[in-house]
């Protein structure tokens, strides 16, 4: 049984309707790993053992009525804390939230349940989910499964470490800088952050919140491109009033390979430089697409300037996180912005900056969005794909030290902690899809993933790359000792 806990999704449901196995005994298996090996990783922090073999029983009794209840019939799953199941709690790792049970599920754990799915379980996050490592005061450390001492990425750090390690079927993350992606390259699975919009975040929130959530997303991580293809057909879509109005039509890519492709390659940038081992793979993709017959580029850039584009994503997402802070805390942010020296770039500098807006400059930032994605789009229409960095180093030691004064260091040269958001950020802020594939280990023992990003909506092309690109230089490979 041990062989499936590596298995896609795709081929658990394909086992369970063969009857090769059941529901209940591929959801006892992850349940005993979970009980084995999550003592050293902590990922899947939120147990919901019970209600998950009681579905896992329900799944198996329809398959004896011949009834098929969807593409993931059966499927165990896990999924990022954040999102709402009913009855569990909903806290972001704020211990203000500790006790705030979902009264309902979320619209993307509708639509998995819908698609035959359960879940057993819930994954960390770090405080707010703002951080690109995993750990609150709540729910402790997660540890990545490639080796213990590292940080699995974040926010969405557990649903990395838990598909890594073989602990889940299935899981889901959320992204506004990085977090679907940045986990998914520290732990070597797949994560696609889905066109801005096309998946209703509803029930991805903390009381109070009603509003679709700006430049950031829900979607899908897994162990193959194919379970981020079958899970977005399952989640994308309107939510709740928009349905009366609206239909999602995603194009799709239509049989084209790897060799009919125009391909930009974006293998480093003085704004955030990445180590040379990290740029040696992108330019490793490139050489493998060259060789197939792509068209191959590492000089095509879109028409935008970078440090503009910069000023813009940090400006909306300093204004989505700050969202929440009180007249008080707004009012020492507004003290401390007034410190600033005008021209002090530093990120810290630049959070401070953008914590805090009025109205009128999120109005002036929302226009030059809108810009942004004009030129994106004028990129795309003469190339399929860009392979970019998604951070600039392999996986680091965890690091809990004072949040804005954090620092890491990339080919012995330090960089600012949030520097590196800037790969995540250049790709948010124009709401373009990117899907994250591993590439293999670095010389380190340790993965590195790449983003493969397209046009807006054209997030099936970047998942059908991904999982084309696998059968020439790999897919996922479990971390050792855990298999």
């Amino acid at each position: 049984m041990a062989h499936k806990a590596f298995a896609s999704a795709v081929e658990l449901a394909k086992s369970i309707k063969a009857k090769e196995v059941s529901s209940l005994e591929l959801t006892d298996m992850y349940i005993q790993r979970v009980e084995t090996y999550d003592k050293d990783i902590n990922a899947v922090v939120v147990r919901d053992f019970e209600r998950g073999r009681e579905a896992a029983k329900a799944a198996d009794a329809a398959l004896a009525r011949n009834e098929d209840l969807g593409p993931l019939h059966g499927v165990p799953m896990t999924i990022k804390e954040a999102y709402d199941i009913e009855g569990l709690p909903t806290t972001w790792g704020i211990a203000d939230f500790r006790d705030n049970i979902a009264v309902e599920d979320s619209d993307t754990v509708k639509r998995l349940k819908g698609a035959g799915a359960h879940f057993f379980g819930k994954t960390n996050v770090p405080l707010n989910l703002a951080d690109f490592q995993s750990f609150n005061d709540i729910y402790g450390t997660t540890n990545n499964p490639w080796n213990l001492e590292r940080v699995p990425g974040g926010s969405s750090g557990g649903s990395s470490a838990a598909l890594a390690a073989g602990l889940t079927g299935l899981d889901a993350g959320s992204d506004i800088g990085g977090s679907i992606r940045n986990p998914a390259h520290f732990c070597g699975i797949y994560g696609h952050k889905p066109t801005w919009g096309i998946v209703s975040d509803a029930g991805h929130s903390l009381p109070g919140q009603f509003a679709p959530a700006d430049i950031a997303v829900v979607g899908p991580m897994a162990r193959s491109a194919e379970d981020l293809a079958v899970s977005l057909d399952i989640v994308a879509g309107p939510s709740g009033n928009d349905a009366t109005g609206w239909k999602l039509n995603l194009p799709r890519p239509k049989g084209r390979k790897l060799s009919d492709l125009k391909v930009a390659l974006w293998l480093s940038d003085s704004m955030a430089p990445v180590s040379v081992e990290i740029s040696d793979r992108v330019q490793m993709v490139g050489d493998t697409l060259a060789k197939l017959g792509a068209k191959v580029s590492d000089s095509a850039r879109p028409a935008i300037d970078l440090n503009a584009s910069h000023a813009v994503y940090n400006s909306l997402l300093w204004g989505v996180m700050s969202a929440g802070l009180s007249e008080e805390e707004k009012q020492q942010q507004r003290e401390q912005r007034a410190k600033l020296a005008p021209d002090d770039d530093s990120m810290p500098a630049l959070i401070t900056r953008f914590s805090v807006q009025e109205h009128s400059e999120w109005a002036a930032n929302n226009n030059k969005r809108f810009e942004l994605r004009k030129n994106w789009q004028a990129f795309f229409a003469e190339w399929d794909i860009l392979i970019c960095p998604q951070m600039a180093t392999t996986a680091f030691p965890h690091d809990h030290g004072d949040y804005i004064g954090r620092t890491t260091t990339v080919d012995n040269e330090t960089q600012d902690y949030f520097q590196q958001i800037f790969w995540a950020g250049l790709i948010t802020v124009a709401h373009l899809p990117s899907t994250v594939f591993p590439t293999g280990p670095s010389s380190e023992g340790l993965p590195i993933g790449l983003q493969a990003v397209g046009a807006e909506f054209h997030d099936y092309h970047t998942i059908e790359f991904a999982r084309q690109l696998a059968s020439e230089i790999g897919g996922f490979v479990p971390p050792p000792g855990f298999e």
